[in-house]
């Protein structure tokens, strides 16, 4: 898709700063959002601040072109969620859709960044991109899950790529493709192996840096992989989403 949209798209663009006001605690001096992309401030715990994504319409549809930029600056400690789970669905033209997603955080900040699951709807075409550059000292959460079609559908077309950056430095590049058209074998034993879940936890801290985690098998269908800087990945595959998020909770409370 080349990041070009069809003129019968709707374009949508949602922003999130935060940053420490300087007594502790973390200020949201931009949340913005606009047509599907509303953006909602909840109660936090502790010092933090805590946001939510809400979608206005169904979404997004072939044709559609969503943006989501969100920074921790110097001192912040935001968390961000979605209210329901994101559901890719075809358009009337069934042009595909593009979803990116822009977060940046910096020295002595954190985000956790915990949407819920996106699910590939039958007919529908989707690309996800998300990129992430961190601050050397900055600290992440990042989920991401993905749902291969309904209950008792095939599933759209979906890719997904996740960049991580850190000081600079590329720790990640990674994509993944399925549904029709997808390449051959994204289902087979080498792929996804016949699950309908498939998910990833990024976590970065400044102590990984000089002790970082070691590779292993955390559970049937999940892998935890040391990037080289201060940061881990976890992978997994499950049958369903409720299955996949119980993999990823129990890999973060493992982590500590």
């Amino acid at each position: 898709m080349d990041g070009v949209t069809p003129p019968g798209g709707v374009r949508a663009r949602a922003e999130i700063l935060a940053r420490g006001d300087g007594h502790g605690r973390t200020a949201l001096p931009l949340l913005a959002g606009e047509g599907p992309l509303a953006v909602r401030r909840t109660r936090g715990t502790g010092t933090g601040a805590r946001v939510l994504l809400v979608g206005a319409m169904s979404g997004p549809l072939g044709g559609d072109h969503f943006t989501v930029t969100a920074r921790a600056a110097a001192g912040a400690r935001l968390s961000v969620g979605s209210a329901a789970a994101t559901l890719a669905l075809p358009g009337q033209d069934r042009a595909g859709a593009r979803h990116e997603v822009r977060l940046a955080v910096d020295d002595d900040a954190e985000l956790r960044w915990l949407p819920e699951q996106l699910i590939s709807a039958h007919g529908s075409d989707l690309e996800v991109v998300t990129r992430v550059d961190l601050a050397p000292t900055a600290r992440l959460v990042l989920r991401e899950e993905q749902v291969l079609g309904r209950a008792g559908e095939e599933p759209g077309r979906l890719s997904s790529r996740l960049t991580l950056r850190i000081g600079g430095h590329c720790l990640l590049d990674q994509e993944l493709a399925c549904g029709p058209g997808a390449p051959a074998g994204w289902d087979g034993p080498a792929g996804l192996g016949g699950h309908r879940a498939v998910g990833q936890l990024l976590v970065a801290r400044p102590e990984f840096a000089t002790e970082p985690p070691v590779t292993r098998m955390l559970a049937e269908g999940a892998a935890l992989l040391p990037l080289p800087g201060p940061a881990v990945l976890v992978s997994a595959v499950a049958p369903d989403g409720l299955r996949l998020r119980r993999l990823l909770d129990a890999a973060l409370a493992a982590l500590g």
